[in-house]
């Protein structure tokens, strides 16, 4: 299996998203934002569709859509804070309305198609080396930036008052989650980044007991579905994305009646 370029370049993204893609869920889940990646993945269908028509590189248009996506997210956020989750809805609504438009015009639909659902196997080298040099940032923005988004993910307010730039922070994070989800689309698919996103996070919170070690099985759930998802789908000749999604929903459930039947409490300890 790994004598094959294609599955090489395929497992080393996918191991790269795997590490990034947690990090980014555990803020935004503990922000009660967790839609928040399904919004940005609708936006980037748009930008790949606005992509493949002016005959860019589609991983471009979606980078730049969830960039727009997210910073607008954000600004309805601000806008309206007693009613946050509508700004999800808006640009979940835009994002969908413009991709359809847009996708009428497009000859090649396959291309399109392929964001759908993800194709992990076919990515470029080009889009190999894209990918790296934005995992490379978005951990480093996330670990220099760590105790900060930790007091704001349980206390905005708190950590307003603190001294801590919430606005600047927030606007990062929207910045780095819109980049992670525009090429996540390429990987697991639009459809289904926002699972991928939430549910190894899911998953470690009904384990963990820590902020910290919640991150760390995140990462190694995240991880263990995407190697497995990928080798069932080259001797099975399944689709990686959804079969990586299947898997990290079957963790989740495992976590959920394990916890059930030791009566732990995990997360709830997190402050510990």
């Amino acid at each position: 299996m790994l004598q094959y370029e294609f599955m090489q370049k395929a497992f080393f993204v996918g191991l790269l998203l795997s590490i990034i893609v947690p990090c980014i869920g555990s803020f935004i889940i503990l922000k009660r934002l967790s839609m928040l990646g399904d919004a940005l993945s609708h936006a980037s269908l748009s930008g790949v569709a606005f992509g493949l028509l002016l005959a860019w590189n589609p991983l471009v248009g979606a980078f730049l859509a969830c960039v727009i996506a997210g910073l607008g997210t954000e600004y309805l956020r601000k806008k309206i804070p007693q009613y946050s989750e509508i700004s999800i809805a808006v640009i979940t609504s835009l994002g969908v309305g413009f991709a359809g438009v847009l996708s009428s015009f497009i000859k090649n639909a396959t291309s399109f198609h392929s964001f759908l659902f993800g194709s992990i196997v076919a990515i470029s080298t080009l889009e190999v080396i894209m990918i790296t040099c934005v995992s490379v940032l978005v951990l480093f923005l996330f670990l220099f930036f760590y105790k900060e988004l930790f007091y704001i993910a349980f206390d905005e307010e708190g950590a307003r008052v603190a001294g801590v730039p919430v606005n600047r922070i927030n606007f990062i994070v929207a910045i780095i989650t819109a980049i992670t989800v525009s090429i996540a689309s390429r990987t697991v698919g639009a459809l289904m980044i926002s699972s991928f996103m939430v549910l190894p996070m899911a998953a470690a919170m009904q384990v963990a007991r820590s902020y910290k070690t919640t991150i760390l099985f995140a990462i190694f759930y995240a991880v263990c579905s995407t190697l497995l998802g990928l080798t069932l789908s080259y001797y099975y000749g399944l689709k990686p994305g959804g079969t990586i999604v299947l898997l990290s929903v079957g963790i989740f459930f495992c976590n959920v009646i394990w916890k059930s039947m030791i009566g732990s409490s995990s997360f709830f300890n997190i402050f510990q």
